[in-house]
């Protein structure tokens, strides 16, 4: 399923063989240094740098099912291919972690990248809901009970927002595991100085860790993971809010319904949220890995190898399912069907109950106190909620309902116009956008 939908770029970067290329890279880049500050012979190591390396997973997988180790596999892969100066200074002055931790972080930098240029596509995706929707009313809901009139483009408003913290989040993280490590076994830099270790990572666009024991710090990690999830998180707030608003007796959205898609075996009548269910499970799978990648942070001593199975778990996968559920909710949304006379219908649903507040605050200003107001507004909302007639009505009957009130501010009171008055600096607020002239009345 993941295959189906997820881009090849990011499937790309976790194949076996981009992992194995990046180890080369590695390979390559510290040769380079090394031999550039005269830390090995340069006849080798230019021997080893102009050599056509075949990275040969087949000959890498029947040498580890011998030796049981995947770095020694691969270095022995690799030296078979190498003329023998060239053999005697390959991985010179490292450990296999040097190798793996350091072009691991570069595939989850470039990982990274890709998510936030998805993110970015996203956000733009919410932006044009959020300013398509404007101007659309709808009930506001809180406790799943209606509140106040709302228009529907806050929703993805509020979602484009936190789509921007999110970017930042993941530029920070980014930034955190932007780091590799040549400092050997112990990481105490015995046998590549901290000055050449910088050399070595800054040529392949990294900084070192500020000190490693025999591998990168697994906090990085799992800082990185836990945005992952968070972002999961938010496209699951978005997916649920999809379901409830998609409910037969909401129906005020609905995801996209292609020819010839069946919603139940035994119902025909059946359109189903999928799409949205989809989301939600996969987020709840993104946050298993995030505290699998906390579990990982507690090492023994200066490194033990309990955290490699389960990275070769959780970041590929992690990765995928982002990218994969970015995409796929990116698809429901650009083609979400709305049902604005239906939000209408809802509006109006409770008899004016959505203006309680408003006929509250109406009151007060016309000179009674708030505890008698609140209690007439209260007393008259019951009495709508029983069925006993509109909320206008059940005011007018109440016994001590000032009858001198402003027949102007009674009718605005009931108007969804004043709950707009602010939407357009909420907008700019979010948007950054310049106030926009406003032309006629809304409705």
């Amino acid at each position: 399923m993941i295959d189906r939908y997820t881009r090849k770029t990011m499937k790309a970067l976790f194949e076996p063989q981009r992992r194995l290329q990046a180890w080369l890279e590695v390979e390559q880049a510290a040769t380079r240094v090394l031999s550039e500050k005269g830390l090995v012979d340069p006849h080798a190591a230019n021997l080893f740098l102009n050599a056509k390396v075949r990275l040969d997973s087949a000959r890498m997988d029947e040498i580890e099912a011998e030796t049981r180790h995947d770095v020694i596999a691969f270095l022995t892969m690799v030296s078979e291919q190498l003329p023998e100066p060239a053999r005697a200074i390959l991985h010179f002055g490292m450990t296999s972690q040097d190798l793996v931790d350091t072009a691991q972080s570069r595939i989850l930098v470039e990982a990274t990248d890709h998510v936030l240029t998805e993110m970015q596509r996203f956000s733009g995706i919410l932006k044009s809901l959020a300013l398509a929707h404007r101007e659309t009313v709808m009930v506001g809901r809180s406790h799943g009970i209606h509140g106040e009139p709302i228009v529907f483009g806050v929703k993805f408003l509020a979602w484009y927002a936190e789509f921007q913290r999110h970017e930042d989040r993941l530029r920070h993280a980014r930034e955190s595991m932007r780091v590799g490590k040549m400092s050997g076994a112990m990481g105490t830099a015995v046998h590549i100085d901290p000055e050449t270790e910088e050399a070595i990572l800054a040529s392949l666009d990294l900084k070192p860790e500020e000190m490693a024991t025999q591998v990168v710090s697994r906090d990085r990690h799992a800082e990185l993971m836990s945005v992952i999830a968070l972002i999961g998180t938010t496209l699951e707030k978005i997916s649920v809010e999809i379901r409830h608003l998609q409910r037969t007796e909401v129906r005020e959205v609905e995801e996209p319904f292609r020819k010839g898609q069946k919603g139940s075996s035994a119902m025909p009548h059946k359109r189903n949220p999928i799409g949205a269910e989809n989301i939600s499970g996969l987020a709840r799978l993104l946050r298993s890995y995030a505290q699998s990648a906390y579990e990982n942070v507690a090492l023994w001593h200066e490194r033990d190898i309990s955290h490699s199975s389960v990275e070769r778990v959780i970041l590929p996968d992690g990765f995928l399912l982002l990218d994969y559920m970015i995409d796929r909710l990116g698809v429901i949304l650009k083609d979400l069907v709305v049902y604005p006379d239906r939000m209408k219908e809802n509006l109006d649903l409770t008899g004016g109950l959505v203006y309680s507040q408003a006929v509250l605050l109406t009151l007060v200003r016309s000179g009674l106190s708030r505890e008698n107001a609140y209690r007439i507004v209260q007393d008259a909302a019951m009495q709508t909620w029983q069925g006993e007639g509109p909320l206008r009505e059940t005011l007018l009957r109440h016994p001590d309902f000032p009858k001198s009130l402003d027949p102007l501010e009674w009718e605005e009171a009931f108007s969804p116009a004043q709950y707009m008055k602010s939407i357009d600096a909420l907008y700019r607020r979010v948007l950054k956008e310049s106030p926009r002239p406003h032309i006629g009345p809304r409705n």
